[in-house]
């Protein structure tokens, strides 16, 4: 790599005031900070995404109440208690007795739960499994951009020459309390950089310093002198939308008590404040949970119950400050976190790394409801079960790009390296029509297996509305072993054979995905 090459495809660092109430602001580099007013994105949505570090636990979360003995079987030193939890009876669910705030937005149609979010062969490091998600690859592929990153690019190519600019004076992106460098990583530069002390204000950046030299030095020194200056100008804005913004909501949790809460606040006065940012990205710590994760013999409380409530009232509070503000309309907001965790607890009041865990989307245009069907919980589980993917993340990313940035089908396969379905999680706000055809109530899929438990094969008979299929068979670790494209199928009643090509004795799954649907079946394999 040529020595400008290498210099280009590092973070540059500055240093910023921590402006947002006492918190550290990071915004991102040259090839990334692009004002919007060019944009071909077709509006000025902004996206909110909260990073549950460490993998969370989904079966403590979205609580499958038609398998409460089986859970009891799992993890009955961890179980909540059925009566503290917060029930949306006719999907058979109940959150977290610290997501009381999410239930009022559930009834309020602003809640989107989408079950056992997940990607085919689940890898269980944390490092690992955080760039999958973040450069939105395939497990076994390795991706030096992310899926964030490819979107601003393909919206937003030429940068950094001549930004920021009278039409676009903004950062495209801002991060609050976490750094994820390759969700926004381009194909070609490094384009994160971080602002978090008063130096940045004492930076000369006047362009009539003397001229740099015509050598590669000199090449150099004029790409930092036209960063330090991009990172002066944004750090300038982002104060000045600060100090223009205001927050209308006064039920926020104290200063200092949580601080998601306090970043999104933060995040509400940008927004108010005029600040053409469109992706936000914040962080909430500590759902590594092996040890502790609830008080034995009080599972409601603990160290998930406490990130349960960060995470209840901040969102909360942002969205109730966002109505009262007027933004509401323009700002979604989603939950990830890099994996969920065992389907059995440890000895410890823990639970281990696992495989699929929900998501939610909030916010006024969410199709509000449950997407997929509870997980099936093993009777006799063991150490090694995991919940296999109802839905792969990157639909989950198909589906925001498509149908809140109104990106086209041919630009969000290339942002996401591959075609992935569509999912009927948002209002149709960019009148493409995906789902007019679609009612969820008609049972439009329909999956029967049989005989099981298995023996030499399994018959797997569908019926199905018609349109891209496909076929996945899933061992005890929610990795798929078997993977049949049954391409595009006409409405009708179908039947397909899955044999059993030596499996070990446990707990397997079939899934079938067909257009925007898919369920999942258990299967049991026996000596």
């Amino acid at each position: 790599m040529k020595r400008r090459k290498f210099l280009q495809s590092v973070a540059p660092v500055a240093i910023m005031p921590s402006l947002i109430d006492k918190l550290s602001v990071k915004a991102f580099s040259p090839d990334f900070l692009r004002g919007m007013d060019n944009s071909e994105i077709p509006n000025d949505h902004v996206l909110v995404l909260i990073y549950l570090n460490g993998g969370n636990d989904g079966l403590n979360t979205v609580v499958p109440l038609d398998q409460l003995s089986n859970l009891a079987n799992a993890r009955g030193n961890i179980m909540l208690p059925e009566g503290q939890l917060h029930k949306i009876i006719d999907k058979q669910i109940g959150l977290h007795p610290s997501l009381g705030s999410f239930k009022t937005l559930y009834d309020e149609n602003k809640l989107q739960i989408i079950q056992s979010v997940g990607y085919p062969q689940p890898n269980f490091s944390h490092f690992r499994s955080t760039d999958i998600w973040a450069s939105a690859s395939d497990a076994d592929e390795y991706v030096n951009s992310g899926w964030m990153g490819r979107f601003l690019e393909a919206n937003f190519p030429g940068y950094p020459n001549g930004y920021p600019n009278t039409d676009n004076p903004d950062p495209l992106a801002i991060q609050l309390g976490v750094n994820m460098p390759l969700l926004f990583q381009g194909d070609a530069a490094q384009m994160a950089f971080n602002v978090s002390s008063p130096d940045i204000f004492n930076v000369d950046v006047d362009p009539s310093t003397d001229p740099a030299p015509n050598s590669p030095a000199g090449e150099e020194l004029t790409y930092i002198r036209t960063i330090t200056g991009q990172i002066n100008d944004y750090a300038e804005r982002i104060v000045s939308a600060y100090v223009l913004g205001s927050n209308a909501y006064t039920g926020y949790p104290a200063e200092g008590t949580n601080y998601l809460a306090d970043g999104l606040k933060a995040i509400a006065r940008l927004i108010k404040g005029g600040l053409k940012t469109r992706i936000y990205t914040i962080g909430l710590y500590g759902f590594d949970t092996h040890a502790e994760q609830v008080v034995a013999g009080n599972t409601a409380t603990g160290n998930h119950a406490n990130l349960m409530k960060l995470l209840n009232d901040g969102v909360y509070s942002f969205q109730r400050d966002l109505e009262q503000l007027g933004e509401a309309d323009r700002v979604l907001g989603m939950t990830f976190s890099e994996f969920g965790r065992r389907v059995i607890s440890n000895g410890s009041v823990g639970t281990d790394h696992g495989a699929a865990a929900p998501l939610f989307l909030f916010g006024n245009k969410v199709e509000s409801g449950v997407l997929g069907s509870n997980p099936d919980i093993p009777s006799t589980p063991d150490v090694d079960d995991n919940l296999p993917m109802q839905y792969d993340f990157r639909s989950v990313y198909a589906s925001v790009l498509s149908q809140w940035f109104c990106m086209n089908e041919v630009t969000t396969d290339d942002i996401l390296l591959q075609h992935f379905q569509n999912l009927p999680v948002i209002q149709d706000t960019c009148s493409t029509g995906l789902f007019d055809a679609l009612d969820p109530a008609a049972g439009l899929l329909d999956v029967v297996v049989y005989p099981n438990p298995m023996v030499d094969r399994v018959q797997v008979k569908v019926k199905t509305p018609g349109g891209m299929s496909r076929l996945e068979f899933y061992d005890p670790l929610g990795r798929v072993v078997q993977s049949r494209s049954l391409g595009k199928v006409a409405k009708g009643v179908y039947t397909y054979d899955i044999y059993n090509e030596g499996y070990a004795p446990g707990t397997y799954y079939v899934r079938v995905q067909c257009g925007a649907w898919q369920q999942v079946k258990m299967i049991q394999i026996v000596r």
